[in-house]
């Protein structure tokens, strides 16, 4: 019988995932990676399993999001405010951009960069399978490089805690 990690860890960029081909030449891209805690996790519906994921997100999290909107409304940059109330397919702030049935991208394009995550099972690892977080960020001017010069810490932070706190919960 195997066991279940329930620690958080850095992984490669999985080759299968469909944002791979968008690796080559980003301005930020890594992998984080979680075993899922239940068999109810490894049977979920991909779009709940990311909205349990992604809707992970602690408390101090939550607060840079509002400190983040105000800074990037001075550059006209979408607020997640104006993210939410898109008519579009959603999770959250992130616009669905494919589903599959062991993975969801979701993702946004601005002027200052393009972003994808993809949110991908793998249901051979584990007891009950894993997921894994991917984020790669193409920045199209200084303005974008300049913005994730200063979230990269804290995107890292996010992805770990918003992991942890999905396996926490079990993903329920």
């Amino acid at each position: 019988m195997q066991e279940m990690n329930l620690a958080v860890r850095a992984v490669a960029l999985p080759p299968g995932a469909g944002i791979a081909p968008l690796y080559p030449g980003s301005n930020l891209a890594d992998a984080y990676a979680v075993d899922l805690p239940t068999a109810h996790a490894r049977q979920m519906d991909m779009q709940s399993l990311a909205r349990v994921l992604l809707g992970s997100q602690p408390r101090w999290a939550q607060w840079l999001m509002v400190l983040r909107d105000a800074i990037v409304s001075l550059f006209g940059i979408k607020t997640s405010k104006q993210l939410t109330a898109q008519r579009d397919g959603r999770i959250g702030i992130f616009r669905i951009y494919a589903v599959s049935d062991d993975e969801v991208i979701v993702g946004e394009d601005d002027r200052h960069l393009d972003f994808r995550l993809s949110v991908l099972r793998h249901r051979d690892t584990g007891r009950h399978g894993s997921v894994t977080l991917s984020s790669v960020v193409h920045c199209h001017n200084g303005v974008g490089r300049a913005y994730i010069l200063l979230i990269r810490p804290f995107h890292k932070l996010i992805v770990q805690r918003s992991l942890a706190r999905a396996v926490k919960r079990g993903f329920a």
